[in-house]
């Protein structure tokens, strides 16, 4: 694999013109240069400005659970990353029955399919229209996943997540850097998140969201807690892990948060095999999963509920077992989503 920063040192000087050509965009949409949709129900996005994974998907069904409980009927709506669906609309869920599997749909669409049932789960290339065949299917809230960046909807609440253990990263815009955008783009922001806050990050976290406050002090800094809820095996039955070595298998953006969270509730572990984010599992792989649980001595996977949708129809050389990730938010954080609907006649 490339090491990133090699990529970057060489995309440096362009960092300048990607930087300009997003702050032209962003004014552009901010004088109605470009059409901006106001939808007729409230729209919370959750997004972030750096590349990767920054714990998005778990913050999305946290808030979906959240307006469920309050009697709302969300939907979310998602580009569909990954997905071979071509459609204007895509429907992964009405809430009810699944329609598409992950490989269609892609795979954080599918997997909040699976995780949320009463949610309806929408992709498409431009998102206006997923959000608009929401609506008509009788959705209260739309929640938009990676919503940072799309301005042709205008949003009641703008939520922008970073992953508590890698923060900005190395603080430089693409493709120098993993900044989406430059820094002056988080003042279209509502609140900043730090997502998966541990012992191990707290003191760096706490300095960075000083840090926030300090450059954007009137938009509130959250620290949010990432907990191993239930393990399920390849059925979805919920069980008690055995004590024998597993294998930790895993293709996602910060797979050392895995690990910990493993560590944490006590798994015994016979050794992590780490995959590119959005990776397939090919058969190729499969066999390299093989060839590491015989060398490793596991009796079986441990897998996230994102690799799990991939691996689960796949012949395995043991059981699979997985590890059902929630994100615990602050009360404050949720009183702003019930805020953001409040605004809205029921």
């Amino acid at each position: 694999m490339t090491d990133p920063s090699l990529l970057f040192a060489f995309g440096r000087p362009f960092s300048p013109l990607y930087s300009l050509a997003m702050r032209l965009r962003e004014r552009a949409y901010a004088r109605n240069l470009f059409r901006r949709h106001q939808l007729p129900v409230p729209v919370i996005s959750v997004g972030n400005l750096v590349l990767g994974g920054s714990g998005k998907t778990p913050t999305v069904a946290a808030i979906c659970r959240h307006l469920l409980a309050r009697g709302e009927k969300p939907a979310v709506i998602s580009r569909g990353y990954g997905g071979q669906a071509r459609a204007a609309v895509n429907i992964v869920s009405d809430g009810d029955s699944i329609f598409l599997d992950a490989r269609a749909a892609g795979d954080e669409p599918y997997m909040l399919a699976t995780m949320l049932p009463g949610v309806a789960v929408l992709t498409g290339r431009k998102r206006i229209f997923p959000c608009q065949r929401a609506v008509t299917m009788g959705r209260t809230v739309l929640v938009l996943d990676d919503g940072f960046q799309h301005l042709a909807i205008r949003r009641d609440l703008d939520l922008v997540l970073f992953n508590a253990t890698s923060l900005a990263g190395n603080s430089r815009v693409f493709p120098g850097g993993e900044l989406r955008e430059p820094v002056a783009a988080l003042r279209r922001a509502d609140a900043f998140v730090l997502t998966g806050v541990d012992g191990g990050n707290r003191e760096r976290a706490g300095r960075f969201a000083a840090l926030l406050n300090k450059r954007f002090p009137d938009k509130p800094v959250f620290q949010s807690q990432h907990m191993l809820d239930t393990f399920v095996d390849q059925r979805g039955q919920a069980l008690s892990l055995p004590a024998t070595p597993l294998l930790a298998v895993s293709a996602i953006a910060h797979p050392e948060r895995f690990h910990h969270l493993l560590a944490e509730a006590g798994v015994a572990l016979a050794g992590h095999l780490n995959f590119l984010d959005h990776h397939r599992y090919p058969p190729d792989a499969i066999e390299h999963i093989a060839r590491e649980v015989k060398k490793k001595g596991a009796t079986a996977l441990i897998v996230t509920e994102k690799d799990r949708v991939k691996l689960a129809e796949r012949v395995l050389p043991c059981p699979l077992f997985t590890a059902r990730i929630t994100a615990v938010l602050p009360p404050e954080l949720l009183a702003l989503a019930d805020a953001a609907v409040a605004t809205f006649p029921h």
